[in-house]
Parts: C-alpha cells; sequence; structure tokens
C-alpha cells in the first residue's frame, strides 16, 4: 500500500460511513413514519382482493347477452338467485369420480358432497349482517360456517383454505369491504346431503 493511499485512507472511511447512514435513514424514516390504513383504504383493498380472487364467479348471479356470460351487477355477491329453477338433475355427479355437475349461472354446485350454493356475502339479513369480523375470520381460519366450531362444514368448492391463508389485515380488509356493498335481499337454500339430492332428482326436481 503506497504512502497516497495510507494517506487517504481515514477520509475515504469516513465518506463511506456518511453515504451509508443517509442511504439507509430514509428507509428508516420511512418505517417510523408510514400512515396507518384508513377504513377507506381497508374497504379499497378489500374491493381488490374480491375481484382477483373471483369471488364473484360464483357468488354473482349472472346474465346472458349474445351467448356471452357477464355479472349481474345489479345483484353483485348476493349469491344463488331464491326462486330459479335448476336444470334436470345428474345424480351421476354424486358418485366420486365422475365429472362435477355446475348450474348455468355458476351459483350451485353438485358433487359427493350433495348440492351446494353460493351464499349472500351482502350486509343483508339474508346474506353476512350479523357477522362480526370475528366471525368471518374464524370461518376462514377453520372452514366451519360462520366459525362455529361444532357447526357444519363450508361446502364446496369455496375455496376457504387458500383465503384462510391470507393475513390478517387482508380478511379484515375482504370483511370491511363486504359490509360496504349494497344489502341484497335474497334468501339462500341451505345445502343438501346426496341422499336429499337423489330424492330430489326422484321427484323430477
Amino acid at each position: 500500500m503506497n504512502k497516497f493511499t495510507i494517506r487517504w485512507m481515514p477520509l475515504i472511511f469516513l465518506i463511506s460511513g456518511i453515504f451509508f447512514t443517509s442511504c439507509s435513514q430514509p428507509v428508516k424514516e420511512a418505517q417510523a413514519t408510514a400512515p396507518e390504513m384508513t377504513d377507506q383504504d381497508f374497504i379499497r383493498n378489500g374491493k381488490h382482493l374480491v375481484a382477483i380472487g373471483g369471488c364473484q364467479d360464483c357468488h354473482s348471479p349472472k346474465t346472458f347477452e349474445n351467448g356471452v356470460m357477464k355479472f349481474d351487477e345489479s345483484r353483485m355477491l348476493s349469491g344463488h338467485p331464491d326462486g330459479s329453477p335448476l336444470p334436470p338433475m345428474e345424480v351421476k355427479a354424486l358418485e366420486p369420480g365422475n365429472w362435477l355437475a355446475f348450474a348455468p349461472d355458476l351459483t350451485t354446485f353438485v358433487g359427493p358432497w350433495g348440492m351446494s350454493y353460493a351464499r349472500n356475502l351482502t350486509p343483508h339479513e339474508t346474506g353476512i349482517k350479523g357477522w362480526t369480523l370475528e366471525t368471518f375470520v374464524k370461518a376462514m381460519r377453520t372452514g366451519k360456517h360462520m366459525g362455529v366450531e361444532q357447526g357444519r362444514p363450508i361446502m364446496p368448492p369455496m375455496p376457504w383454505e387458500i383465503i384462510g391463508e391470507l393475513p390478517d389485515d387482508d380478511l379484515k380488509a375482504i370483511y370491511m369491504y363486504l359490509m360496504s356493498i349494497p344489502p341484497i335481499d335474497n334468501y339462500v337454500p341451505e345445502p343438501l346431503s346426496p341422499d336429499e339430492v337423489r330424492e330430489m332428482a326422484e321427484a323430477g326436481a
């Protein structure tokens, strides 16, 4: 090492220290001053999560225009339409190993579990108005309807296992968004067992 290098070494270390300190300081300040999320922030994030999660694919009724299926925005996330007719039942779908059956509007499903209906997710008495945030989170974490430990399971094809892996803030965002949308009066039937579906099919329903 030559004399020039030795002479300037302390200055090099000093400049390096100042540089790295100044680079890290804004990050620390940004972390310290990051604002807390407002209710509107949560709702905005929840709307985004519901959209990219494809929740409307099952939970919103559909319209058909020129052979194209579209979401019925006037009944957004209100679940299987009360009283809507179902096509003839395909009981083979109840047996494991066969194709599953979906109603044309994708709000009713038949499989080895029986028949299930897309729930009303709006904040109406017939929907989730009575659900608290704790109820919603527990349901998504446990796969039990309304989070009741001894209650019935959340029925397929609801992907609660995936949703339940979301962090608490994301689940809170989804809940707050659902509670912010227009309430829609639409009673959705309870799921049916395989035997009940067979009886329905035999009756010609």
